[in-house]
């Protein structure tokens, strides 16, 4: 059962895909409505989840499931990745970007590969002050507080203490 973004729980269990590019207005409309369709069909053994989509900064599509109403099986999840790898093999776009995502002084979001991020540090490209984009937080209410963060204080850390003491 499909419900408002704004509405789901603050411990529902989020996923937070990134696409490897800026989109449209008009993908993003396009994204709305499929993850409305998807979602509000969605089960686990039969049983319907309480599940929110929703795509922010015209770049992250963020899932939630009220695990408090049923709790979604290995199986659900996994049709979830199906439906997000169908919808952007048809929009050109690839949802399960890696690299990490962050503000730049422009405000815009720029991304840099994992290979090249102790390189992006000491190029002062990242800094312990950069907010970054932390797509591993698990629940809502972590993405409200800590999805947007410096990168002092996500796993990048240690990219910051290697530099000091070198």
């Amino acid at each position: 059962m499909y419900i408002p973004f704004s509405d789901i729980d603050f411990q529902a269990r989020v996923w937070i895909y990134q696409a490897d590019r800026q989109l449209t207005d008009a993908e993003v409309g396009i994204l709305t409505e499929t993850l409305k369709a998807s979602l509000d069909g969605w089960e686990a053994h039969g049983k319907p989840l309480t599940a929110s989509g929703k795509v922010f900064e015209h770049r992250f599509v963020v899932i939630a499931v009220d695990e408090n109403d049923e709790l979604p099986s290995g199986c659900s999840i996994d049709k979830s990745v199906h439906w997000i790898q169908a919808v952007g093999h048809s929009m050109q776009i690839d949802f399960f970007d890696r690299s990490v995502a962050y503000l730049g002084a422009d405000n815009q979001i720029h991304t840099v590969p994992v290979p090249s991020i102790k390189q992006a540090v000491t190029d002062e490209i990242l800094l312990p002050s950069t907010i970054i984009f932390d797509n591993q937080v698990a629940t809502k209410a972590q993405w409200m507080n800590h999805w947007k963060t410096p990168a002092a204080n996500s796993w990048l850390n240690r990219y910051f203490s290697a530099k000091s003491s070198v």
